[in-house]
Formats: structure tokens, C-alpha cells, sequence
């Protein structure tokens, strides 16, 4: 049995051809574009077949008669029993000029190639958008009811149906699939389409909050979504059948689900929270199109929109398909079905492997390098604090990546250890020796990166003091709080803005400034230090505003504890979890690569967020690790000694509170 397939290297159809081919005696020919060996190794070796059962025509759906020549068109004369056009635009993203070119035009084309060869039966591959955003039930025997065609993808999807209905002078089949997504049981998917736009917004709510904590999503129309497989085998079984000629099929799923339970869906697949509480997206169709294109007109309300949706990977109109009003009706296609086992599966069954196939090998962030070679190659990076702990961590694993590495300390003697201990592992580090809490100091530094490297691509700002001690004893030590502010803010300040000017005249650049968690959880005992670390994440916030346009990136890390020289005179940190400094610095290296806005730790977030909406059980919770874990004895103007035995309840409430200064 001879068959012709347009868009036979398509997602759809390279399927399809396997399944043909696995008919005994099949022969399938299949158009082509480029019928140079090449091009076809692919499609041969995936149908595990040859040019003898696969043969190739070459040719254009956009041209007349498909461009054929006069002796192919001879050899399928009378020879083709079943003809499948697949061929078309499936993406909502494309202008409308090109899908009516192939979508409408080219299915002109290509029934006008089925009426001069003599076709068995035309099986046309629509979808369920040419029934535009009509409102209710769908039948399989409705057509020109179709309404709210404004779209171009729904209206080329029904002209060129309209194409078939009209034009074709031999018997016909439509098939109507619903949203196809990957293979139910491999996953395998081709592009980017549908609900998997929502694919990237899930990974981040995964990667910043715990599975078990509720979120807020939408909830719209329903979204009938089906397998490629089940559509594969449905069409080629409706196919073959006897005496249904002239009928359309819904290839859908009978129970679609509405889009808040199929976000749920793949929330779940993902370990990500699920979406308890749920907006209806159908609120925003009370907003006249005259107020909404008004606000559009807004600048700052247009480049917000955009620059969301751009980040998160979604079309321009994403959201006017949330609020999807059409049923579809399939009791025909059942029937055709009905004795064969097939049979759309549930999407919950198969939402796991769907999401797998994506995090693998279509998550955008997997072309992208995220390399920190490839981020700081060859770029000048300035890691103040770094002749020890997490500076020097940082400095080492930046040097191994290529930078131009400088790290700066009040210490050369110091810098001069780390600088041999950078060589050894092979690699090059500059040091200058400055004290970044003397503003002149800072000032001779900032004027000599800018003379000889001409300032720098990447700022990281490191160096720090904390002081770990309750204020009922620092009553007499104002100058904690002095020395505090004057290293972590204003030496952090001052060599920022001392850097800033070259950043912006390149238009690129990045600051990532070391913060605490204790600014999230405001952690009893160190007000001096978180304090400091707070003063300078505001000022953050604000430059990050100011130069979101100018090429210039911004990042917070609010670094758990870790375990440095800094925190070695408090004996009690001997006992607890903490970070290693190249854990941190790991952490360092994700802010090069990703330039987030903030990294913090989901037990930092919770803080935060208890803090914002339960102030009171939050002050609770940290008072009762203020006087579980008591001033040490040098903060009480001891000699300091051996680290404490920590009691039951100590180890139980550090456990709970990893990473947590207290």
C-alpha cells in the first residue's frame, strides 16, 4: 500500500511514517525540501529503513502542483491510496503572513497535487484552534460555527480546513488534536509549546521554596492535552477504517483538565509547591481592552510585563489562552476507537516523564553556558576579603576558570600565602594590600584598577567584620557598631562606586555583595553586624533599580553560616552545621554564572517571610535561640576558652536552625 505524507520530518510525522511503515508491504512517500543524502540519514535512521520503502519527492508546499516534477507526479498518479498533509505552522509565536502563506496556501497547494493525482483519501491534520475561542461544546460535525477567530493561528488553522472542505474532489478525513505534547512514555518533545512555557516559572518556585509550602497560581479554562503517541496511533488506526469518510475526529482528551490542575500536575512531577490557592485568571476578561491597552501604554507597566515574560520564556499572548472557553466533544473518535486500546492516557500518569524529558534536554538553560569558565574567561574579578576563608575559596576556583584574579587584605603577608597557594595550583592572582575601612584607602585601590586593568568586569564584595554579642553587653562599645558599619558598609560602599563609573561607560558589569542570613532571620546577638549587612542590601535594592538599563547587574547572597576564621572565637560553632568555605564559594560562583538578584537559602526565605507575616511567633522563635545559646565568654569580656558541652535541647534547636547565626 503506497501512502504520501507532507511534513513527514515534523514532530507528528516522522511518528506517523514509523507507523505506516510498519504496515507489511507499506511504501511511504514523503516530501522534502532537500532531498540531499544529508538531510535524509536522520529520518532513515530513525524509521530504521531505506529509500526502497521511504522514498523522497522534493518539493515546496508553497509553490503550485507543490514544484513537483512532471515525472514524480506520473510515478504517484493512481498509485497513492492514503495522502496525510501534516505539514503547517504549529507555533503561536509566528507572524501572521507566514502562517497564511503555509498554512492556508500551501494546503491549496497540496490538495491541488491530491485532485491531480487521484488521492485514496486526503487525511488532513487540523487541530482543535479551528474552532477559535468558541464558547461551549465543540462537535466533531461543527465547523462553521466557529468563532472568536482573531488569532492568526486559529484562523489559518480553520481557512485551511475550510481549503479541504471545499476544494478537495476526492474523499476526506480531518483530524483535530488536541495540545500535543511529548511521548507519554519516552517524554521525547521536539519544542518548547503549550503548558511547558510554564515549565521555567515551576523550576523556580522549586529552587527557592520548600515542596511542602503553599503558593499562589492561576486558574483558567480548560486545557485538553494530549500525547503524540496516543495521536499517532489514533490517526493511523481511524485511518484504515472502513466507511468514515468525510467525518472529522477530536483527537483529545475526554476529562481535560483546567490549567490550575495541570500546573498542580507538573508542579508535582517537578517536587515543586503546589499551587493551593488559585487567582481565575478569568477576572482579567472584566477589564475593557480599552483600560488594558491603556496601561500597556504605560512605560514603566510595559517594560515590567515584557521584561517578565521574557525572563520566564513566554509569548506575548500566553495569557489570552489561559481563559480557553471551548469543550470538545469526541464521541465519534471513541467509537472509531472503541475495541482497539487506545486510549488517551491521564496526564497525571505521565506528567513525570514529560518533565524529565524537558529538565534533560529543552530547559533553555541547558544551551546556555553556564560554565563559570565561560562567564569570567579572560574578565577581570576583584574579591576583596580574600586572603582567607570564603575570599580565598572564591579567588582560587575563580583563577581556575581563566579571570584575571585580584583579591585584596589589610594582611600581605597574608596575600602573599594566598597568592602562593593560588600559584601552586597552577594559576595566576594579583593582591593589593588596602584597607577597606580607611575611604582613602579604598580610593587608591579603585584609581589603580582603573589605571591598569581599567576597572573591573566582576566586583565581589567579601570582606567583612561580625561581632557576636547580645546588646544588654555592648552597652559600652558603641565602637562595635562603628566598626561594623565602617567595614561592611562604607568600605563595601566606597569601592563599589569607585568601580561603578567604568561599568557603566561599558555597559556591562557585576557587583555581588556577601550578606548574611541574618538579615532575613535578624538574628539576636549580631545587631551590629546584621545591621551592616542590611544597610548595604538596601542600597542594593536601589542601585539595582537605577542601573537595570545600563548593563550593570546587581546580586545579594545572604551566606549561611560558614565555617571561616571569622567565627573561630565563638567555641560554640565548633558543635554546629556549618558551610565549608568552598561550599561558599560555590555559591559564589552560581551568583557569576546565573547574576541573580538574590541568593538565600529556603530556610533564609522562611525567615524572612515569618518574619513579614508572623512577626510575633518570629521573635518567638529567635528569642528563644538568644537565651538558649548564651554570649561567649570573650563577648562578656572573657579570656574565651574550649567550646562548650552543648545540652539536648541545644543540639535539637541547631539542627533545626542549620546555617542560622544565633
Amino acid at each position: 500500500m503506497a501512502y504520501f505524507i507532507t511534513g513527514a520530518s515534523g514532530f507528528i510525522g516522522r511518528r506517523l511514517v514509523r507507523k505506516l511503515l510498519a504496515r507489511r508491504g507499506s511504501v511511504v512517500y514523503f516530501l522534502v525540501r532537500d532531498a540531499s543524502p544529508e538531510k535524509l540519514a536522520p529520518l532513515y535512521e530513525f524509521w530504521k529503513t531505506t529509500a526502497k520503502r521511504a522514498i523522497p519527492v522534493q518539493g515546496d508546499i508553497a509553490q503550485p502542483g507543490l514544484g513537483l516534477r512532471a515525472a514524480d507526479r506520473k510515478a504517484l498518479k493512481g498509485a497513492v491510496k492514503h495522502f496525510f498533509h501534516l505539514a503547517a505552522i504549529y507555533d503561536l509565536k509566528a507572524d501572521a503572513e507566514s502562517q497564511a502563506r503555509v498554512n492556508v496556501e500551501g494546503t491549496r497547494n497540496v490538495v491541488g497535487l491530491a485532485n491531480e493525482i487521484g488521492a485514496g483519501c486526503f487525511h488532513h491534520v487540523s487541530s482543535i484552534a479551528a474552532a477559535g475561542m468558541f464558547e461551549g461544546m465543540f462537535r466533531e460535525d461543527m465547523f462553521e460555527e466557529a468563532e472568536g477567530l482573531d488569532h492568526p493561528y486559529f484562523s489559518t488553522k480553520h481557512d485551511s480546513e475550510k481549503v479541504v472542505r471545499t476544494e478537495l474532489k476526492v474523499p476526506f478525513r480531518v483530524y483535530r488534536p488536541g495540545l500535543v505534547v511529548g511521548d507519554s512514555r519516552t517524554g521525547e518533545m521536539d519544542k518548547i509549546d503549550g503548558p511547558y512555557y510554564f515549565f521555567k516559572l515551576i523550576q523556580r518556585l522549586r529552587r527557592i521554596l520548600p515542596p511542602w509550602m503553599p503558593t499562589i497560581g492561576i486558574e483558567g479554562g480548560r486545557i485538553n492535552i494530549v500525547p503524540v503517541d496516543f495521536v499517532v496511533d489514533a490517526m493511523d488506526h481511524i485511518a484504515h477504517l472502513p466507511n468514515h469518510d468525510g467525518k472529522c475526529f477530536h483527537l483529545v482528551d475526554p476529562e481535560p483538565m483546567r490549567v490550575g490542575d495541570v500546573l498542580n500536575a507538573f508542579a508535582s512531577a517537578a517536587h515543586a509547591p503546589s499551587m493551593s490557592l488559585r487567582v481565575n485568571a478569568a477576572l482579567l476578561g472584566f477589564i475593557p481592552k480599552g483600560v488594558k491597552k491603556s496601561l500597556m501604554a504605560l512605560t514603566p507597566v510595559r517594560r515590567i510585563r515584557d521584561a517578565v515574560m521574557r525572563d520566564l520564556g513566554l509569548p506575548d499572548d500566553i495569557l489570552d489562552f489561559v481563559n480557553y472557553p471551548t469543550r470538545f466533544d469526541c464521541r465519534q473518535t471513541l467509537a472509531a476507537l472503541k475495541g482497539s486500546g487506545i486510549a488517551c492516557p491521564r496526564l497525571r500518569d505521565y506528567a513525570w516523564v514529560l518533565w524529565d524529558y524537558w529538565e534533560r534536554h529543552l530547559d533553555p538553560d541547558l544551551f546556555i553556558d553556564r560554565t563559570l569558565k565561560g562567564q569570567v574567561g579572560g574578565k577581570v574579578v576583584l574579591v576583596t576579603g580574600g586572603s582567607s576563608g570564603i575570599g580565598l575559596a572564591a579567588a582560587r576556583k575563580i583563577a581556575e576558570a581563566g579571570a584575571i584574579t585580584i583579591i585584596c587584605g589589610r594582611d600581605q603577608e597574608k596575600l602573599d600565602e594566598a597568592r602562593a597557594l593560588v600559584e601552586a595550583d597552577g594559576h595566576q592572582l594579583v593582591t593589593f594590600a588596602v584597607d577597606l575601612a580607611d575611604m582613602a584607602d579604598c580610593d587608591r585601590m579603585t584609581t589603580w584598577l582603573a589605571d591598569t586593568y581599567g576597572g573591573v568586569d566582576v566586583l565581589v564584595n567579601n570582606a567583612g567584620r561580625s561581632i557576636r554579642r547580645g546588646i544588654e553587653n555592648s552597652y559600652d562599645r558603641f565602637h562595635d557598631f562603628e566598626r561594623c558599619m565602617q567595614l561592611n558598609y562604607y568600605g563595601a560602599l566606597r569601592t563599589t562606586m569607585g568601580l561603578l563609573p567604568a561599568m557603566v561607560e561599558k555597559r556591562r558589569g557585576h557587583v555581588i555583595n556577601i550578606s548574611s542570613i541574618g538579615v532575613l532571620t535578624n538574628a539576636p546577638r549580631f545587631s551590629a553586624y546584621v545591621a551592616s549587612k542590611a544597610a548595604l542590601d538596601a542600597w542594593t535594592r536601589c542601585a539595582a533599580s537605577e542601573y537595570a538599563d545600563l548593563g550593570v547587574k546587581f546580586t545579594t547572597i545572604n551566606m549561611p553560616l560558614v565555617r571561616t576564621p571569622m567565627i573561630a572565637p565563638t567555641k560554640l560553632y565548633n558543635s554546629v552545621p556549618t558551610l565549608a568555605p568552598e561550599e561558599a564559594a560555590d555559591l559564589i560562583a552560581d551568583a557569576i554564572v546565573n547574576r541573580p538578584v538574590q541568593i538565600a537559602t529556603r530556610l533564609g526565605i522562611l525567615g524572612e517571610v515569618m518574619h513579614a507575616m508572623l512577626p510575633r511567633l518570629a521573635q518567638i522563635v529567635m528569642n528563644t535561640s538568644f537565651r538558649m545559646f548564651p554570649d561567649s565568654d570573650a563577648a562578656r569580656h572573657g579570656e574565651g576558652g574550649k567550646a562548650p558541652q552543648l545540652t539536648a535541647d541545644q543540639v535539637a534547636f541547631q539542627q533545626l536552625m542549620r546555617g542560622i547565626h544565633f
